[in-house]
């Protein structure tokens, strides 16, 4: 089923050579994508992805790699704006904490999903206090920030006390796929469009538009992690959920939404499969 159904009103009719009536609601077929005017939960906005809430935004602060050049040692990010108590996180926070969550070790150690050097930032939230700490008005802040590790499929959490600048706790889990944070997106997207089953896409974009799609920039992108059904999907994606897999669902900017789900991207082997049923 459509994630948030088909809407009543459809924003646009794209006319093609192939268009056609389906239940009642105008849908352009071409090639292996369909057009469809879709709603999407929390998808109203431009800053469309597939994270949720700090998963959207500050995961998207540093997409394209984490931490400083080989060899060098990072200085103590500064402090900046503090937020007291139960306060949302600041920017400044934010920042601060990401970098002191990923050490060199951390750093050197991991990969992210563009396949370079340091973990793939997922979220950042501002963490429960202590039980022994409840009642306590002084209680330091602490964040836990979510990284997944594509080197070998992990999703390491690490909680740090923002007061002291150290990391309390480091947690990693298997086969655990939080929400995909807006660079995942970006990389499903390239994947696609360079695979042969992109064509579909390229396509409708293209009658939409009436201009070549050549790059994830021209679209706006939300995804859902995907996990492997038997007999569901092709076996290019059978390790999905052990792997990072996600779905696509791509928007034309200022147009229709692109139906794209029966494709499914393997990030973690860098693949592209279809749906089978």
């Amino acid at each position: 089923m459509d994630p948030g159904g088909v809407g009543g009103n459809v924003r646009r009719t794209v006319h093609r050579h192939l268009g056609k009536v389906v239940a009642g609601t105008a849908i352009a077929v071409a090639g292996t994508a369909v057009m469809v005017a879709v709603t999407l939960p929390g998808t109203a906005g431009a800053d469309e992805s597939g994270g949720t809430g700090k998963a959207a935004g500050s995961a998207q602060q540093a997409a394209d790699g984490v931490g400083a050049a080989p060899g060098v040692v990072q200085q103590a990010p500064a402090e900046g704006e503090k937020g007291k108590g139960r306060d949302p996180l600041t920017d400044d926070e934010t920042k601060r904490v990401e970098q002191l969550a990923v050490n060199q070790q951390f750093l050197n150690s991991s990969e992210n999903v563009d396949g370079k050097r340091g973990p793939q930032r997922l979220d950042v939230q501002l963490a429960d206090p202590n039980p022994d700490e409840l009642d306590n008005p002084n209680a330091p802040r602490r964040a836990d920030v979510t990284f997944y590790d594509y080197k070998d499929d992990t999703v390491v959490t690490k909680t740090v006390n923002l007061d002291t600048g150290k990391v309390e706790q480091t947690g990693t889990q298997h086969g655990v796929q939080p929400p995909a944070s807006h660079a995942e997106d970006v990389e499903a997207a390239q994947l696609l469009l360079a695979d042969p089953l992109g064509a579909g896409l390229k396509a409708d974009y293209k009658d939409a538009t009436g201009n070549e799609l050549t790059s994830p920039d021209q679209l706006l992108l939300t995804a859902m992690i995907y996990k492997a059904t038997p007999g569901r999907q092709s076996g290019v994606l059978d390790q999905c959920g052990t792997h990072r897999c996600v779905r696509l669902f791509p928007k034309v900017k200022n147009g229709p939404w692109i139906d794209a789900r029966d494709f499914v991207i393997d990030l973690s082997a860098r693949k592209v499969g279809k749906l089978t049923g």
